[in-house]
């Protein structure tokens, strides 16, 4: 092979490669000018990402207060030390190391755990809450150590008078996987970003569009560590509502004393408008448990507990009203012409249906003689109410219940309000596939049976007694738009003068001498309406005797108690059931005097 060949191979290899190399020098330039000027918008914009956040701020929840302005639900300035649990290799060598400068409970690891779980929106995780002064000291002089925890500011809900009114004002929780299906079905899960806490029941449920406030964001510029640097744009959050309620604490305080350590609902209402000036559910529970997510133990401590403390008992108790029907039944009989004074019955202490032996006895051995209807819701006569039962019918007697506002709703602005019974023939069959018997049309008619009510039901029924020509729905937020959306839900009653007259007759005279709660009206300096109420929690055989005093609590009859005053010109009415208390007016009405006494008296009120 001569050399000019060899000269010829060397220089098209040469060629070659330098044609490669320039092709290759064309492809990057061509790369760098699809980047640099073609790409420039989109990567200037993922570059200015790398170094700008977004941090979302959670606005101030709004505050609740009482009708009066003392503050029921607050917000209190809190420090909590929370790690980004992705940049976390060992957790427990951190929490290690932690704990030499500030004490980590189990229950800390315990709730750190449990809101990792159910993490929602913030990268962050709660590892301590609620630092203490020296605490808060001792981590900053020492954060430089842990730098994967973070110090955060934030303002968590607090609740100045602990269990008082748990039940109707509620609690807040951490944000669940249920709550954002809600949020996002309702279309208000980007208001809730940079928020972890919701209102989960009461007022706190029931008005958290208000209270929430609107959320807001701001870009801060941050170095290659991740440090913030500036902040390039601001848009403030807008801070919650601040709501009053109908709500008079101070009422609340002594209705809630009062019922010591009984279980039980009590409701006060002024029967002029609907305002709620006390709503007792016993025995309550701290709503603080939840602010921060509640613990295993005192979750199962209250969910577990036979006293059924988180039971909403106002709006979600259901009874058997027992006596405190009878002016409701008597308003039925009087209204389809029956009973009309001056009628009366001979009482001889027990009611027979005609072709039934079983006898239906009176709560009062041997009667109560000659008795008419006012008479008859005085002494509570439980003779007269069988027969007027039997000769109404159900469907006249539940007619006349309905229009009071048993068996539906009252429409008050609370959630999860339960409807109540008012049993018939037509429910029976669906029910238990039985047909309905005359006996217990009877038993309708005093109160007992299948009729179960809610007490915050007794406490409107009441209240258009005082008041039948008014049209009004129990509420608890002052000025609530909610009551004039649904005003038409408690139309007027249309019941004669002298029906009512009547009625109301036979309530007053319940606290005068005679009457089943007369020893309350002998130290009253205003006159009271009332009827009395004793439910019974189980059946007696035929031949057995109801003794008291050998049965156990959970046994033992319901006390109620129905009332307003003064009885002229009504401005408060009540309904109260102590549950296993026995009698309506030795148990439950001393409460509704104290009750009375200091709305009534103005100088109590100051």
């Amino acid at each position: 092979m001569d050399k000019y060949y060899i000269k010829f191979i060397l220089r098209n290899r040469l060629n070659f490669i330098t044609y490669c190399f320039l092709i290759f020098f064309f492809l990057i330039i061509l790369r760098f000018f699809y980047i640099q000027i073609l790409q420039n918008t989109y990567y200037s914009t993922q570059a200015l990402d790398n170094s700008i956040k977004v941090v979302p701020i959670k606005p101030a929840r709004g505050l609740i207060f009482d009708r009066n302005n003392i503050i029921l639900a607050d917000n209190k300035l809190s420090y909590d030390l929370e790690i980004i649990p992705e940049q976390i290799e060992n957790l427990s060598i951190l929490i290690t190391r932690l704990s030499d400068l500030i004490p980590i409970k189990t229950s800390d690891i315990d709730k750190y755990k449990r809101i990792l779980k159910n993490k929602q929106y913030n990268n962050t995780v709660p590892i301590k809450t609620n630092l203490t002064n020296e605490e808060l000291a001792k981590f900053v002089t020492n954060s430089y150590k842990f730098p994967n925890i973070e110090l955060k500011e934030t303002l968590k809900r607090f609740y100045p008078e602990g269990e008082v009114g748990v039940h109707y004002l509620g609690y807040i929780n951490r944000i669940s996987k249920k709550d954002l299906i809600t949020l996002e079905k309702e279309g208000k899960k980007k208001n809730y970003i940079g928020t972890d806490h919701i209102g989960k029941a009461g007022v706190e449920f029931q008005y958290e569009n208000e209270l929430h406030g609107v959320s807001g964001y701001k870009h801060i510029e941050v170095n290659a560590t991740g440090k913030p640097v500036r902040t390039i744009k601001n848009f403030p959050a807008r801070e919650g509502e601040n709501i009053h309620l109908t709500i008079d604490l101070k009422m609340q305080k002594i209705a809630e004393k009062e019922f010591k350590n009984r279980k039980g609902a009590l409701i006060a209402l002024d029967p002029s408008n609907g305002e709620i000036l006390a709503y007792v559910s016993m025995p309550t529970y701290n709503p603080g448990f939840f602010v921060d997510g509640i613990s295993h133990k005192n979750w199962n401590q209250l969910n577990k507990s036979p006293d059924k403390p988180l039971l909403d008992r106002v709006i979600n108790g259901l009874y058997p009203p027992g006596s405190t029907l009878k002016p409701f039944v008597a308003v039925a009989g009087l209204e389809n012409q029956l009973r009309l004074p001056p009628f009366k019955i001979n009482d001889p202490g027990y009611f027979y249906i005609s072709d039934d032996s079983r006898r239906f006895k009176d709560w009062k051995i041997g009667g109560h003689g000659e008795v008419d209807i006012v008479k008859a819701i005085a002494v509570s006569c439980d003779t007269f109410f069988y027969g007027l039962a039997i000769e109404l019918g159900i469907p006249k007697l539940n007619k006349t219940l309905a229009n009071f506002g048993f068996g539906m709703k009252t429409g008050v602005d609370l959630p999860n309000e339960k409807l109540g019974l008012i049993a018939d023939a037509k429910w029976k069959k669906k029910k238990y596939r039985k047909n309905w018997y005359a006996g217990e049309t009877a038993i309708t008619g005093i109160g007992q049976g299948y009729t179960q009510v809610t007490p915050i039901q007794l406490a409107l029924a009441t209240s258009k007694i005082a008041y039948p020509n008014k049209s009004m729905v129990p509420h608890i937020k002052l000025n609530s738009q909610q009551l004039k959306q649904t005003a038409n839900l408690t139309p007027p009653i249309s019941i004669s003068d002298k029906t009512i007259e009547w009625v109301k007759e036979g309530m007053e005279n319940v606290t005068e001498d005679g009457g089943t709660a007369a020893f309350i009206g002998k130290t009253t300096s205003y006159k009271m309406a009332a009827k009395t109420g004793t439910a019974q929690v189980f059946g007696l055989k035929k031949g057995e005797v109801y003794e008291e005093e050998k049965l156990p609590d959970h046994l033992k009859d319901h006390a109620l108690f129905i009332a307003y005053a003064p009885a002229s010109k009504p401005e408060i009415a009540i309904a109260i059931i102590v549950e296993n208390g026995g009698h309506g007016g030795s148990t439950a009405g001393p409460i509704a005097k104290k009750i009375f006494d200091y709305y009534l008296t103005s100088k109590n009120r100051k």
